[in-house]
């Protein structure tokens, strides 16, 4: 039996569902393939409870999730005799409650278990109703009853469950919304399958794959990074060779659209306004298109953002999701030489020792410090309270100002804001006279066009240190390196 790896926050909500002395209503959300249903089936199969496992089917009629339902109580409940089938859920729900009754103890935990619920609901099925109907008659006044529903498709359990306003309203007791590992997790998971990667190598997988529990399980012992990514990446046998099509396909109904938007989120590298992503979509997005960037968002893929001290411009969005990034960069524009012959062996090794390489790393490592925050702070010993954001200034035409980028800034309630320059290298990033200059120029900008007054300190987050010079010492107040991003 695998073991779980990290979730400590999860595992501890986990245990305060699982020894509740009522019943509870557990909703699970979070992106495809960052291990919701292992998580869920590993911890109660430790339980001494009786487990109710059953997953919606893909694509599958009402008959067939019904025949495929009742299978499950029959395997759980009845030495896997083969039962008849209903034809309606609640008639499903009343076999199973009287199921419940007639069979477990009384002191005997029963954990209904609905996986990839998005899926059994079928159009026209009236299964939320059954649902809504059974939990709020009969399953909430059982406390043997924990019952927990999962979907890869987070806005459809937001929007359906979560946030409902009908029936199920104020019903979910818990919920859990499962994120993809942080590098440490990442690091405590390949260790857990008895790979030793330095924190250099594991940086570079994440670029690739991001802290996807599935991806890292492909890992293989006894390979680099780069050997790695090659064989899950690059060859037509790889997990992740054509996963994006399917990733997308199977999260949502009109994928084609999504997988538009994405593409031309992707191609901003600082992101792009709402409204500049309306004038740029084609007419199929039409007037969902907060509806379809919402469900990007709750899917992981996307985040939303307000640009620093220019809210009036509105909402603002980029990709988060580390192997989206790189299968359109890097898979996509090969994909069909890929697959007419397999020239995978050592592609990846030889390409990321090209400029280009090096500047995309840059912007992957850029991404991956955005979703290590925490760690960031805690290194330079900044509160909680301060305002996160990223800057950039863009001089209307016409006008000689110069623009200016910053990649990360705090800005702290004790009057001061700290800027973070982030650089990825192979070694320890020097900071010569003209980049000073560029830094001083860039500090002169920001306070000039955010109008501000306080105290500004300029700090690196360098993969590699930073290389001691004059300038740096005069300039810099704090460094964060890699190993500070694999704190938990």
């Amino acid at each position: 039996m695998k073991n779980i790896v990290g979730r400590q926050q999860e595992m501890q909500k986990l245990n305060s569902f699982y020894k509740s002395a009522k019943a509870e209503f557990l909703a699970i959300f979070g992106r495809r393939r960052v291990g919701k249903t292992f998580l869920i089936q590993t911890y109660f199969t430790n339980k001494d409870c009786i487990f109710f496992h059953v997953t919606g089917l893909k694509d599958g009629s009402l008959c067939d999730q019904i025949e495929n339902f009742t299978r499950a109580i029959g395997k759980v409940f009845y030495q896997a005799a083969e039962l008849k089938p209903r034809k309606r859920w609640i008639d499903v729900f009343d076999y199973l409650t009287e199921t419940i009754n007639r069979i477990v103890a009384q002191n005997q935990k029963v954990v209904l278990f609905f996986d990839e619920l998005p899926w059994m609901a079928t159009k026209r099925s009236k299964l939320l109703q059954a649902i809504d109907h059974y939990w709020n008659r009969y399953w909430s006044f059982d406390a043997r009853i924990k019952f927990v529903v999962c979907g890869s498709s987070a806005s459809w359990i937001l929007e359906n469950l979560i946030h409902n306003k009908g029936g199920f309203y104020n019903r979910i007791t818990y919920q859990l919304e499962l994120d993809a590992f942080t590098l440490k997790e990442s690091q405590q998971f390949l260790t857990n399958k008895n790979i030793k990667l330095t924190n250099e190598q594991i940086l570079k997988l994440y670029m690739a794959m991001g802290g996807i529990p599935l991806y890292l399980d492909h890992v293989a012992k006894g390979l680099s990074a780069d050997q790695n990514i090659d064989e899950i990446c690059f060859s037509k046998r790889g997990l992740l060779f054509r996963e994006f099509d399917q990733l997308f396909a199977s999260l949502f109904n009109h994928h084609e659209i999504i997988e538009e938007l994405v593409r031309i989120i992707a191609s901003h590298r600082y992101g792009i306004s709402q409204v500049d992503l309306m004038a740029k979509s084609s007419k199929a997005v039409g007037g969902r298109l907060k509806k379809r960037l919402k469900e990007l968002e709750n899917a992981g893929f996307v985040e939303a953002f307000m640009p620093y001290h220019h809210k009036g411009k509105g909402i603002y969005y980029r990709i988060i999701d580390e192997y989206t990034l790189f299968y359109l960069k890097w898979i996509e524009p090969i994909i069909n030489t890929l697959t007419k012959r397999d020239i995978s062996s050592g592609y990846w090794q030889a390409k990321n020792k090209s400029a280009s390489w090096l500047s995309w790393a840059g912007y992957a490592y850029e991404s991956i410090c955005y979703k290590h925050i925490a760690q960031i702070r805690k290194a330079l010993g900044i509160e909680p309270g301060a305002e996160i954001a990223s800057w950039r200034y863009t001089p209307r035409k016409g006008l000689e100002d110069m623009g200016a980028q910053i990649d990360l800034l705090f800005d702290r309630d004790d009057n001061v804001i700290t800027i973070c320059e982030i650089k990825y290298t192979n070694s320890p990033f020097a900071i010569d006279k003209k980049y000073a200059q560029d830094l001083l120029r860039k500090v002169d900008v920001f306070r000039k066009q955010s109008r501000t007054n306080k105290q500004i300190f300029i700090t690196m987050i360098s993969a590699s240190g930073l290389k001691p010079t004059m300038y740096s010492e005069e300039l810099i107040t704090g460094v964060v390196k890699l190993d500070d991003l694999f704190r938990l």
